[in-house]
């Protein structure tokens, strides 16, 4: 799958359902965005807003005017999955945009995001854009248990807050899928590979283990991954999840192991993010951004933890 390209979902028993890979970080495969195509329309999360456009074109591709938008859904609001929701919001008139209530008025005056984002993502910044302010009159506040009604599928809200406190997963009972944000992890289609992400400076270990608990309750068909594409589990979803748990678990013991040895928090970070191995994946500085963003934040995590 390239940059822009748009398909349909086909795994599992999935109808109406699209995604597009935004070329985020200016690399294929990491950054998604979800369409679905239902009585009132929906995008699902909304990339960093950069590539917005993108997303414009593919509602174009899939059939569905922009006046016609109606939900622009979003699993939290770090600006990889939020950002472009106040382009979108300008560009749709009539789409709202569902927003976890702990979130929302960052989406309408995202200084204060913006800049706790510069300072988690770093030099990884020269990809983003300042995002566009959400209007408060279109900004509807969701939690655990509320319910997005599209038509045929509905959005069911789930609490999952290890990654972010202001993380929810969307479940779609229809398509027996979850739209996960990032509370599985990252999956990587070409290498069938599961990755961690654990960014500052909310990362919570035993909260995300929490999330990967209530995934598993949902037992879903499908796991809806912004990072990266849909994956279809089937009666394998325990299992699934299971092994982002593992993953998670060890990365953690991996940091605190390493950090212990070398006594130096910079050389820690450094460690991690000259040995990953995602170079042929994503690209050399994008991997190594990835790998000392996810140390950084399970250091917060250890010295807050302890």
């Amino acid at each position: 799958m390239e940059i822009g390209d748009v398909r349909e979902v086909t795994v599992g028993d999935c109808t109406d359902l699209y995604y597009l890979d935004t070329g985020m970080y200016g690399t294929s495969g990491y950054g998604a965005v979800y369409i679905l195509d239902d009585d009132q329309p929906a995008v699902v999360d909304t990339g960093i807003g950069t590539n917005h456009e993108r997303i414009l074109e593919a509602l174009d591709e899939v059939g569905i005017d922009r006046d016609e938008l109606a939900v622009i859904a979003v699993t939290h609001i770090h600006l990889d999955h939020a950002g472009g929701a106040g382009f979108l919001a300008e560009a749709c008139p009539n789409a709202e945009v569902y927003v976890p209530a702990i979130g929302a008025r960052h989406l309408a005056d995202p200084s204060q995001l913006v800049a706790g984002t510069k300072a988690a993502v770093g030099d990884q910044w020269e990809y983003y854009v300042d995002p566009e302010p959400v209007p408060e009159d279109r900004i509807v506040e969701i939690e655990d248990g509320d319910v997005v009604d599209l038509g045929d599928h509905e959005l069911r809200v789930h609490e999952a807050p290890g990654h972010a406190p202001h993380q929810v997963v969307f479940e779609d009972p229809e398509n027996d899928a979850v739209f996960t944000g990032d509370a599985a992890g990252i999956w990587v289609p070409t290498t069938e590979q599961i990755l961690e992400t654990s960014p500052p400076s909310n990362f919570h270990l035993e909260r995300c283990l929490e999330d990967v608990e209530t995934l598993k309750e949902i037992d879903p068909d499908v796991l809806c991954y912004t990072h990266f594409g849909p994956r279809y589990v089937g009666d394998d979803a325990e299992a699934a999840l299971e092994e982002y748990a593992a993953v998670l678990s060890e990365w953690v013991e991996q940091v605190e192991e390493k950090r212990a040895e070398l006594e130096d928090d910079e050389a820690l970070v450094e460690h991690f993010a000259s040995a990953s191995e995602m170079a042929d994946v994503w690209g050399e500085h994008k991997a190594s951004a990835e790998a000392a963003m996810n140390t950084r934040g399970v250091v917060g995590y250890l010295d807050h933890r302890d």
